[in-house]
């Protein structure tokens, strides 16, 4: 990456020292997936093989503070907590665009693992211990009072030798005392707790308030999946699950109205 980048303080970048990366030692190999905020790539840092998510900037004053905000905020979250089941934190960069470095696993997402096993299913085994180690990954979090609000299988990642899962994305997660200033913006549809996204009680301008037991819920999808590898609230898109569930019309009920 270009040299004569400008670092940003710790204080400024909320952020220890030990943690800021000169992007000088960064190498960027082949793109490995991309999102709605970023793309990462599989590259090198100070010879070390590693995953480089960069955000996209945005183009708008207002788009460009949100990124800056979600950057910073998944940052200060992947920097003060560290656990097995969670993707380890290298490094992270503002300028000269918006790096985040962290380890790299080869196994992929479980999503595509999950697809390429269809229509068979997981070993009762191996489901029971990935769901575990998702388990420990929000124990982790929730002790920590971070609720992350955006668990599915794109966003939880595999060992090259397919053992164990790691969560990964804190683009969304938040500080749970800090809920009630959240916007019901965040996750996808189809994993996600109903209060995230449903305004029907809200009123004008009000603010969304809720706390860990959003991630119990996406959960408790995602464990669904791992025994059936089935696709939640399959034969509906996106927004049709969330109307579904917002109008308390939960998964189970779906489930059962389809046998």
């Amino acid at each position: 990456m270009e040299s004569g980048s400008r670092f940003y303080s710790a204080d400024e970048f909320k952020l220890d020292a030990k943690w800021l990366i000169d992007p000088k030692h960064l190498f960027v190999g082949p793109r490995i997936g991309e999102g709605a905020h970023a793309k990462v790539y599989e590259g090198k840092y100070r010879n070390q093989t590693v995953a480089i998510k960069i955000l996209h900037k945005g183009e708008t004053p207002e788009e460009i503070t949100k990124r800056e905000g979600r950057f910073a905020r998944e940052v200060a979250m992947l920097s003060r907590v560290q656990h097995k089941n969670l993707v380890k934190f290298i490094g992270a960069c503002k300028e000269p665009v918006m790096v985040i470095v962290t380890e790299l696993l080869l196994g992929g997402t479980l999503r595509k693992y999950l697809l390429n096993m269809r229509p068979r299913c997981l070993d009762m085994r191996i489901a029971i211990g990935f769901a575990l180690d998702i388990a420990r990954a929000m124990e982790c979090l929730h002790s920590h009072g971070i609720i992350h609000r955006d668990l599915k299988p794109e966003n939880l990642l595999l060992t090259a030798d397919h053992k164990t899962v790691k969560l990964a994305d804190f683009g969304l997660a938040r500080e749970e005392s800090l809920t009630e200033m959240m916007t019901a913006e965040t996750g996808t549809y189809r994993w996600m707790a109903p209060e995230l996204y449903s305004t029907v009680t809200l009123r004008q301008g009000e603010k969304k308030h809720y706390n860990h037991k959003v991630d119990a819920y996406s959960f408790a999808i995602v464990l669904w999946e791992l025994l059936h590898n089935k696709l939640p609230f399959e034969g509906m898109s996106n927004l049709q699950a969330a109307y579904a569930a917002a109008f308390k019309l939960t998964f189970w009920d779906v489930l059962l109205f389809r046998m």
